[in-house]
């Protein structure tokens, strides 16, 4: 799916909100931008000094005055190279530190995002924006503004003196100039809907990479290789096509700004040779004129590709802003500290749905009690991991009331409410890192000691120390090293350590053999103790010893009680399930 933005070949108010990143570094911006002007002057000056060295040389034939000028010139050179220097390491350091904010605030944002958007936005696209795009703005400042700047007053500064030197020989020079520059407007014009196309076929190809790359096993299992290859060629050609019309319009202009500067040239040479007949001008005039004409066409060519750098990165910067713009945060953030919660529940009437008009949940209420363990079953739909995301407020009801300890929970700090939930998931989600810091996700308040002293009491410290490096064994992406039993396993100690007042378990047994199950049961035994507990129950032999079972069934609270009261109920909903899994696994 493509992005829209606008459709100017040079958006000012993009441009601006860019440039105001540079505040924060103005000493730095400064010095770039005095070296770029005193660049400018300097350079001017080359040209200017050797056509009075050869005027002077080839009338007066002076060595020492020759000796002299060569002098000037070398000290022009160095001159030059000292600038060259601050301008571009002080035009990279500050391109480079404003990228870093940029990047920082992008990444903190989405951060911040309900889940809802994650829902909708490609993974790929946001690595695209955090990474690709950003470089791209980098590029704006280093390659864009200040070389355009440096370029433009190098061509002012050479005009000038030209008009100085000889105004009829400049007017001549310059004559070709407004056929140069309308040719570089057409060209950035046509030039912009180029780099839009670039920018999107970049996504589109960084989020196929992605999710195939994520789901390879699916891929392989399902032998989808030479299908998806053929898919990626498709999304590949259309980025190669992206970037060969962008070429193909530099290859159109930079043939006509090369004609065009070789007119003006000749132009010189011709009627600058007419002057020197009639002595209206000399040999090291028309020398100089035709060193400021390279120094005012090169540049202005040069300024084509200058100005799309400025427009990538202004294209880049527009989508980088919608994220930064994107408001999908939760509306409402209260103040209140939920350090000491007991860890009631109250759902009251709550009704949700992902896609409007399209109910998950219709009127759900029950409660949970303070150290109550609680389990939710129902078919796949009925809305149980539903509730787990409203608990959190990953997403935001559409009417009625979810409360802890008789607070709604939009009066809650959110990261306050949510240190004190804590959530294994049937997916658990392992970094590439050590499973100690997978565990502490680095919280520094949490010591190994005490993460050591939490795995030996739900009893999975043994199976940690068979491993290579023990607790500072790396799991690798997604924790791939590890079998899921044992992922699962490090998810309860994750959880166990960071002492919730709730804890939510997510189907948590549903994909384990046997012998882990047999742990995992007993990790669930140690850390639901004396906590507010849901249970999200898939085996619903799991789950006997619930204080209570609520049962859904398509996003409707159907039954109530405990495992022993429901079977009781002759044409119950839960009786009927249960029967129907009890005599599935005889059956196996």
């Amino acid at each position: 799916m493509s992005e829209k933005v606008s459709g100017n070949a040079f958006d000012i108010k993009i441009f601006l909100r860019l440039m105001s990143y540079a505040k924060a570094y103005k000493f730095r911006f400064f010095i770039a931008a005095i070296s770029t002007i005193t660049l400018a002057l300097v350079s001017a000056v080359n040209p200017y000094i050797v056509g009075i060295t050869v005027n002077d040389f080839v009338n007066n034939q002076d060595i020492k005055q020759l000796t002299f000028y060569i002098q000037i010139l070398s000290a022009i050179v160095f001159a030059e190279v000292i600038l060259q220097f601050l301008f571009i390491y002080y035009a990279n350091w500050v391109g480079q530190h404003i990228i870093r904010d940029i990047r920082a605030k992008v990444f903190r944002n989405i951060q911040s995002f309900k889940m809802s958007y994650f829902d909708t936005t490609s993974v790929g696209r946001l690595v695209t924006r955090v990474v690709s795009d950003i470089e791209t703005i980098a590029n704006f400042f280093t390659q864009g503004v200040f070389m355009i700047v440096s370029d433009i007053l190098k061509m002012l500064v050479v005009i000038v003196v030209m008009f100085v030197m000889n105004w009829r020989l400049a007017l001549v020079a310059l004559s070709v100039l407004p056929i140069l520059v309308y040719a570089t407007i057409i060209f950035q014009v046509a030039i912009k809907a180029t780099f839009q196309d670039v920018r999107n076929e970049v996504a589109n190809l960084n989020g196929f990479v992605q999710e195939r790359v994520t789901g390879m096993k699916i891929l392989q299992l399902f032998t989808r290789e030479q299908i998806e290859y053929n898919n990626f060629k498709e999304i590949n050609n259309k980025h190669k096509k992206a970037h060969v019309k962008t070429v193909w319009y530099y290859s159109i202009f930079f043939p006509i700004a090369e004609i065009v500067s070789s007119i003006a040239i000749g132009l010189i040479v011709w009627y600058g040779g007419y002057q020197i007949l009639e002595s209206f001008t000399t040999l090291g005039a028309v020398i100089a004129f035709i060193k400021m004409s390279q120094m005012l066409f090169r540049p202005l060519r040069q300024i084509a590709d200058k100005f799309n750098q400025l427009q990538m990165g202004i294209v880049s910067g527009e989508r980088v802003f919608k994220v930064i713009d994107t408001k999908s945060f939760i509306s409402k953030e209260g103040s209140i500290e939920a350090s000491n919660i007991k860890g009631d529940l109250n759902f009251n009437k709550v009704r949700f749905s992902y896609i409007e008009g399209e109910e998950v949940l219709k009127g759900i209420s029950f409660k949970v009690y303070q150290g109550q363990t609680v389990a939710i079953v129902g078919a796949t739909g009925a809305g149980k991991s539903t509730i787990i995301n409203l608990i959190n407020r990953f997403y935001e009801i559409d009417s009625g009331t979810i409360s802890v300890d008789t607070i709604p929970v939009e009066d809650y700090e959110l990261a306050s409410l949510r240190n004190q939930i804590a959530i294994v998931l049937q997916d658990v989600f392992l970094f590439s890192d050590s499973i100690f810091n997978n565990i502490t996700l680095k919280n520094p308040k949490i010591t190994l000691e005490e993460v050591i002293e939490a795995s030996k009491k739900i009893g999975i410290h043994n199976f940690i120390m068979t491993l290579p490096g023990n607790y500072h064994y790396n799991v690798k992406e997604r924790g791939a090293m590890l079998s899921s039993g044992q992922r699962q396993l490090i998810a309860f100690l994750r959880a166990y350590v960071s002492r919730p007042r709730i804890l939510i378990l997510d189907e948590a047994t549903s994909s384990v053999d046997s012998h882990a199950e047999q742990m995992i049961q007993y990790a669930t035994d140690t850390i639901t103790k004396d906590r507010t507990s849901i249970i999200i129950a898939h085996r619903l032999a799991t789950i006997k010893k619930a204080d209570k079972i609520i049962v859904l069934d398509k996003g409707i609270l159907v039954e109530e009680g405990t495992h022993k009261e429901l079977l009781n109920k002759k044409e119950g909903y839960y009786k009927n399930l249960y029967d129907k899994q009890f005599s599935l696994e005889l059956i196996s």
